[in-house]
């Protein structure tokens, strides 16, 4: 296993000191590996000091400006703070720049949905379904904006396969009701909101959808 595998390693393991110690070996034996910077980056994202990762981040770029996973975790970074015009050129950038994963695409669509940009926003969290089928949260975002944009049978069609990846998925179940309560049918709505409420009982907008269901019935 090469330094960097143990570095990553180190990471997936929690191992933070362990895996900054690593990757600044990696940093002073090739200062200009832009991968050891965006590791490097990566660790100093999941303990909290965005800035500093930010700077590595920035510094894997100017060494290569086609490190598309470097604009993908400022992205990340950008999107936590809530800067989303930046968090949004990050995530183009690093399609434009060749990654094509589900994670940048869906990234991008929530964005675009956080900037209340649903139409646009659409084809992007429809791509990352599309390569990864299995992701509930991706099916629930896309779900969630096919709603927005009152496209309610696509829109039941997803989170109905949401639930279907996670049966405890409560926000995907009050969703449902809601688009069933848009097409005025009260009883199935009635359901999917108590299905919500079995899952979480505390959950505020199903028990008060529920509430008025019951009320108008």
């Amino acid at each position: 296993m090469d330094k960097n595998q143990l570095g990553v390693q180190y990471m997936q393991e929690g191992k933070w000191e362990e895996a900054a110690k690593i990757f600044n070996e990696l940093i002073e034996e090739n200062p200009v590996d832009p991968i050891a910077y965006i590791n490097f980056g990566n660790v100093l994202s999941a303990v909290g000091d965005d800035d500093k990762a930010l700077k590595f981040y920035e510094r894997a770029i100017q060494l290569d400006d086609s490190a598309a996973v470097a604009y993908y975790s400022a992205g990340n970074i950008y999107f936590s703070n809530e800067q989303l015009d930046q968090a949004k050129k990050m995530f183009e950038t690093a399609m434009k720049k060749g990654l094509e994963t589900s994670d940048n695409y869906f990234m991008l669509g929530l964005t675009l949905v956080q900037m209340e940009q649903g139409k646009f926003a659409l084809p992007y969290l429809q791509r990352s379904v599309e390569l990864s089928e299995d992701d509930a949260e991706a099916r629930f975002q896309y779900g969630l904006c096919l709603a927005q944009l009152e496209l309610i049978d696509e829109a039941i069609v997803q989170l109905e396969k949401c639930v279907e990846l996670d049966s405890e998925h409560s926000d995907a179940f009050y969703n449902i009701g809601v688009c069933y309560a848009f097409k005025e049918n009260g009883a199935k709505a009635l359901e999917m909101f108590n299905l919500a409420l079995e899952i979480q009982p505390d959950h505020l907008l199903a028990g008060h959808a529920k509430k008025l269901i019951e009320k108008n019935q």
